[in-house]
């Protein structure tokens, strides 16, 4: 699985996010399995909220170098809030600029997105562990082509899971593991 490169990102921007703590602890496991996992932060893009008119007058550079990077990856590792019973803005918004075809690329080609595969994961100071927002984000994705695996991590309380960077509980640690393994397996056997 060496030859898997995977992306871990968090659909929040906000300092000290519990999302963002989840998506560094998905990059150190996959490090530790000897898993390429690049970390990225939304923060570091400048993306202002999609619109087709500046889609046609001016894709912004943010969302080209964006989407180049999650193109350049097998698969992602996606930890996201839960903002009202769903996704947040910042990370829908990155989504959909990601999605749209630049350069000669035909309206369906989704080349940061199809053939890639996913792990969610999501951390919320609600009992629910943002189940509602994995459910809506397994969707999006798959409705851009993106195989998402069966797993999952939801991790709730977060106000009270996390000891610094570590999670404290062993269940969400090794559901985490198994998550960031099988995301990488999945993305190794649809490698060509």
């Amino acid at each position: 699985m060496s030859s898997v490169r995977l992306l871990a990102l968090a659909g929040s921007t906000r300092e000290g996010s519990y999302n963002q703590r989840l998506a560094d602890l998905a990059a150190s496991a996959g490090a530790a399995s000897g898993i390429h996992v690049t970390p990225l932060s939304l923060a570091r893009y400048d993306l202002p909220l999609y619109s087709d008119a500046l889609e046609r007058s001016a894709f912004p550079e943010a969302a080209l170098a964006l989407k180049a990077e999650l193109a350049a990856h097998d698969g992602f590792l996606i930890a996201t809030p839960e903002h009202n019973g769903s996704i947040p803005a910042v990370l829908k918004n990155a989504i959909d600029w990601a999605s749209r075809p630049t350069g000669d690329e035909s309206l369906v080609a989704l080349t940061a997105f199809r053939g890639k595969v996913a792990g969610l994961m999501s951390a919320s100071p609600s009992p629910f562990g943002g189940l509602r927002a994995l459910a809506h984000l397994r969707q999006i994705l798959s409705t851009i082509q993106t195989l998402v695996v069966t797993e999952q991590v939801a991790v709730p309380a977060a106000h009270l899971a996390f000891e610094g960077a570590a999670l404290k509980e062993e269940l969400p640690r090794q559901l985490l593991n198994g998550l960031v393994r099988r995301t990488a397996q999945v993305a190794a056997a649809l490698k060509p």
